[in-house]
Parts: C-alpha cells; structure tokens; sequence
C-alpha cells in the first residue's frame, strides 16, 4: 500500500517536468497556427468568432448583472442624499422667504397707511417697449447701442432703458423704426443718482470705460466699497429707486462705479415710459466740474 503513492510520484514528476517545459513552445506554436488557420480562411474564422460570442455573451450578461443592480443601488442612494440635502436646503430657504413676505406685507401696509396720512401723489404705472439689440459700440469714443424700435412703436428721447439686471442708458435718438440708445458708460452721460445706505446724492459721469464716476458729491462725503447705487430721481430724467450698480472703488481719483448691466451680454433691453417729460441737458454739464473728493472711513 505505500509503494503505490511513491510509484506514481516517481512517475508524475518527470511528465510536469515534461509539460512545464514544452508548455510556452506549445503556446507559440498553437498562436501560430491560429494565425496561419485565419489567414487561409478568413471566413471560417470570424464564424467560430461569431459563435463563440454568442456562447459567451449570455455567461458574461449574467456575470455583469448584479455590477450594474450594485451600481445603480448606489447611485439611488447617493440620489437619495442628494435630494434630502436639497429638500432640507428649500425648507430653510422657504422659512426665511415667509418671514420677509410677513416684514413685506407689514411694510406695505405701513406704507399705504403713512400715503393715505399725508395723502401722497402716486407714481404712474410705466409702460414697457421690448427690443431687441441690433447693433452697438464700446469703445474709447462712443458708448452707444441701436435697438429695432422707434416712434412708430412710442419710443421717446429721453425715455430710460433697462436690463434684466438694472438701468442701461437713456434713449438718445429716435426714427421712426429704430432708436440709439447713450449708455451709462458713455461720456456724455450723467445720471442723477443716490448712494441707498447714506441716501448721498451725486452725478454719475461716463468716462468711455466699464467703470463711470461719482461726481458732484457734497463735501465730505463718505463713501464704502460694495454701497448700491440707485436713480435719485431729480431732474425729471429717470424716476427714483432704479438700480444703476454698486462702488467698486474709492480713491483719490474718485468714486468708481460697477455697473449691474453687462452690455456685452446684452440682447434685449426694455424702453421704460415712467410718464416723465424732464429731461438732462448734458451739453451745459463740464465732466470735469464740481468734482469732490469722497473720504473713506
């Protein structure tokens, strides 16, 4: 009984001594003969491919059937995150949305009340023209654009133009299907304008740069960074309360204003009738003149 197991051993050692050796040059030679058997026939070749896919197909489907239930359970989860993540998020946004429409509506009617006190006049709703921008400069001598209406569709000198992100310019010129629009940034500019924290009242002067100036400041005025700056409504030119931009600067050259309205994104503007016959006359305006120099804090 043990001489058996050591015959065999004597006899399996030599044999995988024998194939471990010829196993490589076996292997050389089986790839060329495929290589040789799939150059003399092309066509056999691709059949057994072809049928060898169809046998495999079905083992490596099945293989990767749970892959893809594993990943795609793991993309629920992380859609489910997601989705907790913002259901949280508009819960809060939408709790502080309601206490501003409380303050709004508190303001509003505080706000009728005080009018109907001192019996105020009230503004007349304005009427809107949309356009469409078809041409336009920026450059170091003119800060203009044309927009495709005119008279004919109640365009006016003067009247203002708006952006989806505040005031543009002021409708210079007008024919009758078309209209040239003075943008803020132009210097013939000058706009009447209001610092909001301090309620600071200036001209805002276009110098054919992406940034106008605060002119006309009282003395000593105190400017900061990031204040808005809206219409102040003097003149008769623009009403009130028009958003123009923020302060992106202040130094000794001056106040620098960052306009909201992006003009080289501009393709649609609205002509604004506020119902307002004062107009700027620009003309007698020096660019120059009056100019004060603000004091930072």
């Amino acid at each position: 009984m043990e001489q058996r197991p050591s015959a065999i051993l004597r006899i399996a050692a030599p044999l995988r001594s024998l194939v471990q050796r010829f196993m490589y040059l076996g292997l050389i030679i089986g790839a060329f003969g495929l290589m040789l058997i799939g150059k003399i026939d092309a066509v056999v070749i691709d059949k057994v491919r072809a049928e060898v896919t169809n046998v495999v197909a079905p083992i490596l489907q099945g293989l990767s059937q749970p892959i893809a239930t594993i990943n795609q359970g793991v993309e629920n989860v992380k859609d489910l995150t997601i989705v907790r993540e913002e259901n949280v998020r508009l819960k809060e946004e939408n709790a502080r949305l309601l206490q501003w429409q409380m303050v709004a509506r508190k303001l509003e009617a505080e706000n009728a009340a005080l009018k109907a006190l001192i019996a105020t006049v009230g503004d007349k709703k304005p009427r809107f023209i949309s356009a469409r921008v078809i041409a336009g400069t920026l450059g170091a001598f003119s800060n203009t654009m044309v927009v495709n209406a005119g008279s004919a569709h109640g365009l006016k000198k003067g009247q203002a133009v708006l952006s989806d992100a505040g005031l543009v310019g002021r409708v210079m010129d007008v024919s009758n299907q078309s209209a040239r629009v003075l943008l803020l940034t132009d210097i013939n500019s000058r706009i009447p304008v209001v610092i909001s924290s301090t309620r600071t009242r200036a001209i805002m002067a276009g110098n054919n740069t992406t940034r106008p100036k605060l002119i006309h400041l009282p003395p000593n005025a105190r400017v900061n960074p990031s204040e808005r700056i809206v219409t102040s409504g003097q003149g008769g030119a623009f009403p009130p309360g028009l958003p123009v931009g923020v302060v992106a600067a202040v130094s000794d050259g001056g106040v620098e204003v960052q306009l909201h309205a992006r003009y080289h994104q501009i393709e649609f503007v609205r002509v604004a009738d506020f119902g307002l016959t004062g107009f700027v006359d620009t003309s007698i305006l020096n660019p120059g003149a009056g100019t004060s120099k603000p004091q930072r804090r």
